[in-house]
């Protein structure tokens, strides 16, 4: 099991970094892994969003289905498909100063090679959330 959980406190209010956040077209933006989605709005419980990324040296491509959608609180998405099934949680908290704490957490069961390859997988993981959170923290305070 990969289970990586960052955090990053963005100086903007919990509506504005929200509202950023889960609108899916501002993923490529912040997400340095993400070169495209393609989705229909309004964005739901059960909306499907197709995601085409890079990472380790790979093209991926794979559809998450939004599975709870809590309004300036919490997003979780997943994903059944592919070789490392994933799912993929937003939380925001007031964290005082008109501040935000943004939870990004990403865990999943790797299938082959890659569950013997979990542990560097989540080092890898861990990074590039922590990079993306800070780009994100960049866009948003700039």
């Amino acid at each position: 099991m990969v289970d990586v959980r960052v955090e990053r406190v963005i100086g903007r209010s919990r509506a504005q970094v929200a509202a950023y956040v889960v609108d899916p077209g501002n993923a490529p933006s912040w997400y340095e892994n993400i070169k495209a989605v393609d989705w229909a709005p309004p964005l739901a419980v059960g909306s499907e969003l197709a995601f085409v990324a890079q990472f380790l040296g790979r093209r991926l491509e794979y559809t998450y289905v939004v599975r709870e959608l809590v309004p300036g609180e919490r997003l979780v998405m997943s994903t059944e498909q592919g070789p490392f099934p994933m799912e993929t949680t937003y939380e925001f908290a007031d964290a005082g100063d008109g501040a935000t704490r943004m939870t990004l957490r990403n865990r999943g069961e790797p299938a082959g090679f890659k569950k013997i390859a979990g542990a560097m997988m989540a080092r890898a993981m861990r990074r590039a959330n922590q990079a993306d959170l800070r780009r994100l923290q960049a866009i948003l305070e700039a």
